[in-house]
């Protein structure tokens, strides 16, 4: 059996039938296809999801420290330096290093084997810096997972949304409670709106998690004197 999802027209007017209105002007429009790219926004705040996860790789060139992610990538969650093609593909990890690491280097432009990754999320942009500074000497490849944005709506409202049918119950709530945020006339439905919202939110992001067994081992933070 297929899985119907309605479209973003549908779901714009069943958001605003929860709140007890109809969608007519072109502003009502305007304004919740507004609401869905800060809600997709929140939802990048929120934390991982699985659906956001991308998995790439990136050419190291010899000499060069920093390089761009894709302009989407809110984060990389995880990282390994590659070597090697084929049966002879070899990862290692990077370890992530703050800022503070980093900005204590003594020598920034050492050449070598990478052994460090510090990420940098700027305002528009993603970079990471690797330590040492890759040589000449192999043919290295960084192979991510990164987190990336959930594509947003600057116009119209035709097609689907740009999430799985999972959230969708997720998104029409959270559309309903901004909704009623910024119409008078709804602002009394808010509270128990929001209490909708976060109940189909959680529902979602529950099942959007990993499922394989997981094992936490503790790190050591105490030196032993010699």
């Amino acid at each position: 059996m297929t899985v119907v999802v309605p479209d973003l027209a549908e779901l714009f007017e069943e958001a605003y039938e929860r709140v007890g209105l109809e969608m007519r002007s072109g502003y009502d429009l305007k304004t919740i296809r507004r609401s869905l790219n800060i809600l997709t926004l929140e939802w990048q705040n929120r934390g991982l999801n699985l659906f956001t996860i991308s998995a790439g790789t990136l050419a190291l060139t010899a000499g060069t420290a920093t390089y761009t992610m894709p302009s989407d990538t809110i984060d990389l969650i995880e990282h390994q330096l590659r070597t090697g093609t084929g049966t002879n593909q070899v990862d290692t990890s990077l370890e992530r290093a703050s800022v503070a690491t980093y900005a204590q280097q003594t020598n920034k432009n050492t050449t070598g084997r990478p052994t460090q990754i510090y990420v940098q999320r700027e305002a528009n942009d993603t970079k990471f810096t690797l330590w040492p500074v890759p040589d000449s000497t192999t043919a290295y490849t960084v192979s991510y997972y990164r987190l990336v944005g959930i594509d947003g709506m600057s116009s119209g409202i035709s097609g689907s949304a740009a999430i799985p049918p999972r959230f969708i119950p997720a998104l029409v709530a959270g559309l309903a409670y901004y909704i009623a945020q910024k119409k008078p006339e709804a602002m009394s439905m808010a509270p128990a709106l929001k209490q909708e919202y976060e109940f189909q939110f959680q529902l979602a992001a529950d099942e959007d998690t990993e499922t394989a067994s997981i094992k936490f081992v503790p790190f050591n933070t105490f030196v032993t004197g010699g």
